[in-house]
């Protein structure tokens, strides 16, 4: 069983930054590559990055170049830098293992609000 509590969402200003963070619990967050989606209001949940293992990531086209994730296997943790932030990524944020697909494990998710 993996447990995930996400923190670090809030309301912010278009083109400040955030940084949400993904505490994990279960001994295979090390060997699991884990991701974050989004939710915005009437629109599905999507796949916003994503990090293997490794290390290595990947990235949807809406937030190349302003977010980025990482991961640090000691505290069970991963991390989602936000920055030069729209009103477009206003969504609920929700951290998956991602193990399976679709994700079996996710969190409660954090609430990101971007005000223009």
């Amino acid at each position: 069983q993996v447990q995930l509590v996400e923190s670090g969402g809030g309301l912010v200003q278009a083109g400040g930054s955030l940084r949400l963070s993904c505490a994990a619990s279960g001994s295979i967050f090390s060997h699991n590559a884990m991701g974050w989606y989004r939710q915005a209001p009437g629109k599905e949940r999507a796949l916003v990055a994503a990090i293997s293992s490794g290390g290595n990531t990947y990235y949807a086209d809406s937030v190349k170049g302003r977010f980025t994730i990482s991961r640090d296997n000691a505290k069970h943790t991963v991390y989602l830098q936000m920055s030069s932030l729209k009103p477009e990524d206003t969504a609920m944020y929700y951290c998956a293992d991602l193990a399976t697909n679709p994700p079996t494990y996710w969190g409660q998710g954090t609430q990101v609000t971007v005000s223009s």
